[in-house]
């Protein structure tokens, strides 16, 4: 079977569960690529390659006498390194936890992965406890753009769009505080979810900001997303912002409907107005408006909250929260964590408590805000990233570009959010857009990025890693 690197998680569950397509063939292919890839690109921080060599020969024999575990049957994933394991170190790429005691028990999100069938592959590259980053001064090197390997892929959860893009995995795990699924998914051509807050638990994930923090799923193509949440979603007990909704959502069955009698609010002040955005991301967005009007979606211009105010409430509610999580270590140990890293956390020890509560009085607002505007339209249309990926060994270009975004909003609020691209820039590097959606309502989120990812052939874009 050719090009096994970009086939997709739902064909290779159908190519599995059909027998035509053994895991073992597939994992011992994706090991060898690894090998040959990835020590450019530096997507993982450990390959787990014997186990998950025993997990395919156990997908395999469970395959022929017809006794799948689930929808993802066979199929591998990458897991970002502040996610727990069994029996695997999870380092948060930091110097803290370098000799960490190896996780004696899966985070939530992964024990829902290996009882769908999924193939854990490794722990893959993140920014420092997921907010320092791009680092040199940490134990491993930063992860790669596959699109330019001087460029940045994005992050937090780097090593989970580089991986994806490359071809060495078809879905892959990450988290999101500020926008850490969805950056890397615009910076890679590849798509990434940010479900509603409480969907996904996150038990058995390293924090950085307990009210902001998101797990979510990060795959090649709109489908796998979906199926992936499918998986991912569900209540936890034991996780004190898991949601118990009174039935699942099939996040596949509405995928090809279209957008025919959809309203899409377009909030094209964030890209055009509060942060003005490269020329090329702008039209862009324009080219997606138009597809989606085209197929049949009415599109209306739509007010939100200017991004500055949106960026000062993440701000200070993510740094209050992380400093309450590291001031300990930051006391003890600075010296063990990366520049980045450092300096980006002890800021948290200068916002008085009347800032954190402001800032969460100005969220409640906010959501109220983003609510009216989702009452008047079905799905939110803006901009992801406001600029192409640049490089990464310009730190202060990489700040800069860090702030330019649209992502933080949907995190102060907890709605549903997901990064795809657009195309590519004059210089072969990815552009994105972002669609956003009621609460819950991943449904109408996947369908709307599946009918722009039909019109526009987003999921045939693989960088010219093979050539």
């Amino acid at each position: 079977m050719s090009e096994l690197q970009w086939m997709t998680a739902t064909a290779a569950a159908a190519a599995i569960a059909r027998r035509e397509l053994s895991p073992v063939e597939l994992v011992r292919f994706l090991l060898d690529r690894i090998g040959r890839l990835d020590p450019r690109l530096n997507a993982f921080i450990r390959v787990d390659a014997e186990a998950a060599m025993d997990q395919a020969r156990a997908a395999e024999a469970e395959a022929g006498q017809g006794r799948l575990r689930g929808p993802l049957h066979g199929v591998p994933v990458g897991i970002k390194d502040i996610i727990d394991v069994r029996g695997l170190p999870t380092t948060c790429h930091s110097k803290i936890f370098e000799d960490a005691v190896a996780a004696n028990a899966d985070a939530d999100c992964v024990a829902r992965l290996r009882a769908a069938g999924a193939i854990i592959l490794g722990k893959l590259s993140t920014h420092e406890f997921a907010i320092g980053g791009p680092s040199l001064d940490l134990p491993w090197p930063p992860a790669r753009n596959p699109w330019n390997r001087d460029h940045h892929p994005g992050g937090s959860s780097s090593g989970s769009g580089s991986g994806l893009a490359a071809g060495l995995f078809p879905m892959a795990l990450g988290t999101d505080t500020g926008g850490s699924v969805r950056n890397p998914a615009s910076a890679c051509a590849i798509v990434g979810t940010k479900p509603t807050y409480g969907l996904v638990s996150r038990r058995g994930v390293f924090p950085l900001a307990f009210t902001l923090d998101h797990v979510g799923p990060m795959a090649r193509t709109v489908a796998d997303n979906a199926m992936m949440l499918g998986v991912l979603a569900g209540h936890d007990p034991r996780d004190p912002a898991s949601v118990a909704l009174p039935e699942r959502s099939d996040y596949l069955g509405m995928l090809e409907r279209g957008v025919r009698g959809l309203r899409v609010g377009f909030v094209r002040h964030f890209h055009a107005e509060d942060m003005p955005a490269d020329p090329e991301v702008a039209a862009g967005l324009d080219r997606v408006a138009a597809t989606l009007r085209s197929e049949g979606a009415e599109i209306v211009d739509v007010k939100l909250p200017p991004l500055p105010d949106f960026a000062a409430v993440n701000r200070v509610i993510l740094q209050s929260e992380a400093w309450s999580i590291h001031s300990g270590w930051l006391s003890e140990r600075p010296g063990d964590y990366g520049r980045l890293a450092r300096r980006r956390l002890m800021s948290g020890a200068f916002i008085g408590a009347g800032d954190y509560v402001l800032a969460s009085r100005r969220r409640a607002r906010m959501i109220a805000d983003v609510e009216a505007v989702l009452r008047q339209a079905d799905i939110l249309l803006c901009a992801s990233a406001m600029d192409p990926p640049c490089r990464i060994d310009e730190p202060e270009t990489v700040e800069r570009t860090y702030m330019r975004q649209a992502r933080t909003p949907f995190n102060v609020t907890g709605h549903p959010a997901l990064a795809m691209p657009t195309g590519l820039s004059r210089d072969g590097l990815p552009l994105s857009v972002q669609f956003v959606a009621r609460y819950f309502d991943e449904a109408t989120l996947f369908r709307v990025a599946r009918a722009w990812e039909r019109a526009g052939c987003t999921d045939t874009l693989h960088p010219p890693l093979d050539g």
